[in-house]
C-alpha cells in the first residue's frame, strides 16, 4: 500500500511531516508521497523520517493553477534537484494564500464575527491557513451546520466570501517542475468541473504543453469515474497515479493509503514515477 498524495503542518495538514511519514510506516505504506500546497517546507524532515523507517519517500508539492470554472491543482512528484526557482515560486504562492485569508476574514465581518487572523493562525498550529480551517471556524461559531455547508453558501467559487489567490499558469507551473527534475501531475481532475467531452480535449491540450499524467484515483471521486479518468488518461498516455490528499483526522473521508471507494493504494501505482 502506498500514497502519493497527503499534507503535513508545513501546509495544511494535521500531522508534522515526520509524524505523518510515522503513521505511514505504522499503517502498513511502503511508500509516501508529501505534496503540501505551495509548500517545500516539511519535505526534509519527511525525507529524514522515511530513511530512518525504511519507508520509500517522494518529494513533492501542489500548486493551484489559473482556471475556470473548476480548481486545478497541479502536483510535482518524485523531485531530483530542487531549483530556486521553484523555492521561490512556492513561497509567493504561500504569501498570496495568507493575503487571501486575511481578505476572507474581513469579509467574514459582515457575519457579525469579530477576528484576529494572526491568533486564529497561531492556534491552527499549521503552516498555512486554508479555507477548510475557515470553514471549521464558520462550524465551531454555528454559523453553519457543517463544512461542507460553508463551502456551498460561502467559501467556494462564486460565494459571497470567496478571494481568489495568485495562481501560476500551467506553462510556467510545468516548466518549474521539470526544472526540478519532477513529473507534473494533474490532482484530481474532476475538480475542474468540466464535461467528460471538455476533459478529452484538455487532456489532448496537457499532452502537448508536455505534462506527464493524471492523478484517476482520488477519495472525493466516485470509483466509476476513477475507472473513466484511468482509461481515457491511458489512451493519452499519461502515467496514472492514486492518493488519498490526506490531512489528518480533520477530513474523515480522506484515510491514509486508502482512495474512492475506501480502496487501498496499490503499490502497482508506482509505475507512475519509473522513469
Amino acid at each position: 500500500m502506498i500514497d502519493l498524495h497527503t499534507h503535513s503542518t508545513a501546509s495544511d495538514g494535521v500531522f508534522s511531516p515526520s509524524a505523518l511519514v510515522e503513521k505511514a510506516a505504522a499503517e502498513g505504506l511502503s511508500a509516501l508521497a508529501l505534496t503540501d500546497h505551495d509548500s517545500l517546507d516539511g519535505l526534509d524532515e519527511a525525507a529524514e523520517a522515511a530513511k530512518s523507517l525504511g519507508l520509500r519517500f517522494v518529494p513533492g508539492i501542489e500548486i493551484e493553477i489559473a482556471f475556470a470554472p473548476g480548481e486545478f491543482h497541479l502536483l510535482g512528484l518524485d523531485f531530483g534537484r530542487i531549483q530556486q526557482e521553484l523555492v521561490d515560486a512556492a513561497k509567493e504562492l504561500a504569501l498570496s494564500r495568507d493575503e487571501r485569508n486575511r481578505s476572507v476574514f474581513d469579509k467574514l465581518g459582515e457575519l457579525g464575527l469579530d477576528l484576529d487572523y494572526d491568533a486564529f493562525k497561531r492556534e491552527q498550529g499549521t503552516g498555512m491557513i486554508g479555507r477548510p480551517h475557515i470553514a471549521d471556524y464558520l462550524v465551531r461559531k454555528g454559523i453553519v451546520k457543517t463544512k461542507q455547508d460553508a463551502f456551498d453558501r460561502y467559501l467556494a467559487k462564486g460565494r459571497p466570501f470567496f478571494v481568489q489567490k495568485a495562481c501560476l499558469q500551467l506553462e510556467r507551473a510545468v516548466a518549474l517542475i521539470k526544472d526540478s527534475g519532477g513529473l507534473a501531475i494533474v490532482a484530481h481532475p474532476l475538480s475542474l468541473f468540466v464535461s467528460w467531452t471538455r476533459m478529452r480535449v484538455l487532456m489532448g491540450e496537457w499532452k502537448e504543453l508536455g505534462l506527464d499524467g493524471i492523478e484517476a484515483w482520488h477519495p472525493t471521486a466516485r470509483v466509476v469515474d476513477c475507472e473513466r479518468l484511468e482509461a481515457l488518461g491511458r489512451e493519452f498516455g499519461f502515467r496514472i497515479s492514486a492518493g488519498s490528499d490526506y490531512h489528518g483526522p480533520s477530513r474523515p473521508d480522506r484515510r491514509l493509503g486508502r482512495t474512492a471507494g475506501a480502496r487501498p493504494i496499490d503499490d502497482g501505482y508506482l509505475a507512475a514515477l519509473e522513469r
